[in-house]
C-alpha cells in the first residue's frame, strides 16, 4: 500500500510518500515535498491547489492520504488556512483520506518503534512529522 503522510503548517502541506509491501517500508522519490496554497481567499487558487495534489496522488498511485490532526482550539490550534487545506485534501475523490491524532501516532510508535533513524531516510528535516504520520498509519 502506498500512502502520503501530510503535515499542514501555515498555508502549506508538507508531504511524505511511503509504501509498505512484503513487510518492507519504502520511501519513493516524489517531485514535490511541499505544496503551498498561495491565496486562500480565491476559489480558483484553492481549486488549483486541490487539482495539483490530486494529480500528484494519481501520478504516484497513492491509495491513502494520512493527515496529522491539528487542534481546533487552544495554544497550538491550527489556523483557518490550514483547515481549508485539510478540507481540500479530504474532498479529493480519487484517494481515501484519514486524520490521525497525535495520541494515536504516539501509541503506534510505542507499539512499533521506527525501524530507522529519521536522519538515515534521506528526507528533508521539515518532512519528519509527515514521515512519522505515514509510518504510524502503516505500522501493524
Amino acid at each position: 500500500m502506498r500512502v502520503c503522510g501530510i503535515e499542514i503548517k501555515g498555508s502549506e502541506a508538507i508531504l511524505c510518500l511511503m509504501a509498505f509491501k512484503d513487510g518492507l517500508f519504502d520511501l519513493p522519490e516524489c517531485r514535490q515535498t511541499r505544496l503551498a496554497l498561495s491565496n486562500d481567499k480565491d476559489a480558483e487558487s484553492v481549486q488549483k491547489f486541490q487539482f495539483n495534489l490530486a494529480k500528484l496522488f494519481e501520478d504516484y498511485k497513492v491509495e491513502q492520504v494520512v493527515i496529522k490532526e491539528r487542534p481546533q482550539k487552544g495554544k497550538f490550534a491550527g489556523g483557518a488556512v490550514g483547515f481549508k487545506i485539510e478540507a481540500a485534501i479530504q474532498l479529493i475523490t480519487n484517494c481515501r483520506s484519514q486524520i490521525l491524532s497525535a495520541n494515536t501516532i504516539k501509541e503506534k510508535l510505542k507499539q512499533h518503534p521506527l525501524p530507522v533513524d529519521f536522519k538515515d531516510t534521506g528526507l528533508k528535516g521539515f518532512q519528519e512529522t509527515a514521515f512519522i504520520t505515514a509510518y504510524a498509519f502503516l505500522a501493524k
